[in-house]
């Protein structure tokens, strides 16, 4: 019974990956992922399925040089993660895709306008291993482990196979690949667990920017700390917290004022339903210091699991 109880409150963290993908186009600063470092049992695959709203200034590429703007962004998401052994390690393998449809209004050059789009952003495949307190097990293995001290590490790449026209300047792909290595560590007393992340996004060039324009980004540097609540029966509750800044955009060498300095908040409920199927609910705002999203946001997804033994 213990052990069953502590496989289901570790797939869980599944929910918080591919969940927070509904967020993370607006802007890839601060995707909130609490128990992202928590280990799971190998050979454990999930399907889930998710959708999430967000309104306010969301921008997916803070080059555009729209003011005053407000955003409507409601977004599907399908994911498939596996838990896999690296060389001993646990570690996890996924791939997110995300189906937006939104509004967007503001002032273009003081100039009223709007547009609307609908279709896939860019897919993301996300490599991590856990290199320290958190060994590669199977689900039978469990009843003797005991998650204390975690460190691990993550490798992300976004591909640009999202919907991109070169003559609009709102898009739900970026026409670029994205690199994002990221760092975290976690340690957990009683029913409390602190994780802290930091991260760097790296951008590639997109040489088909709005007007036939080159455009270039630099670094953004990231950090996330979470504060993890376990409650009974599987439910875990958390509350996140992340900054972002950098990423400043270079449009035909010359570089714009658009240095992204944001913080980003959340809430997350993950809760059971049944055996190999679970919930979970989320809550976002993002606020900018300098440039960047502005918004609220809310969630749902659902998840079904299966394997390892």
């Amino acid at each position: 019974m213990r052990m069953q109880l502590l496989v289901r409150i570790s797939i869980l963290v599944f929910l918080s990956v591919a969940l927070l993908a509904l967020f993370s186009e607006t802007l890839p600063a601060q995707e909130l992922e609490p128990r992202a470092l928590v280990n799971v049992p190998v050979g454990m695959n999930f399907l889930f399925l998710g959708y999430g709203y967000a309104q306010g200034n969301i921008l997916l590429d803070p080059a555009i040089p729209i003011e005053d703007l407000d955003s409507h962004l409601h977004t599907f998401v399908g994911a498939y993660v596996r838990a896999i052994d690296v060389f001993g390690l646990s570690g996890k393998l996924g791939v997110v895709v995300p189906f937006a449809a939104g509004d967007w209004s503001g002032l273009l050059e003081g100039q009223a306008a709007s547009t609307s789009r609908t279709g896939f952003g860019d897919p993301r495949i996300r490599l991590s291993v856990n290199f320290l307190g958190a060994p590669a097990l199977r689900a039978s293995e469990f009843r003797n482990y005991s998650q204390k001290w975690t460190a691990g590490a993550s490798l992300q790449v976004t591909a640009p196979l999202g919907l991109y026209y070169p003559d609009k300047l709102i898009n739900l792909g970026s026409n670029r690949w994205t690199i994002r290595p990221q760092l975290g560590a976690a340690t957990s007393f009683g029913r409390w667990t602190v994780e802290a992340y930091t991260g760097i996004w790296f951008f590639t060039r997109n040489p088909d920017f709005y007007g036939g324009n080159l455009l270039e980004q630099r670094p953004l540097w990231t950090a996330k700390i979470h504060l993890v609540r376990s409650l009974s029966k599987g439910i875990w509750a958390s509350a996140d917290l992340g900054y972002g800044r950098g990423g400043r955009s270079v449009v035909q060498g010359v570089a714009r004022d658009t240095r992204i300095s944001t913080f980003r908040f959340g809430l997350t409920l993950s809760v059971p339903l049944a055996p190999q199927h679970a919930l979970k609910l989320y809550v976002v705002s993002g606020k900018r210091v300098e440039q960047g999203a502005d918004f609220d946001g809310i969630g749902i997804g659902y998840q079904y699991y299966w394997g390892s033994k």
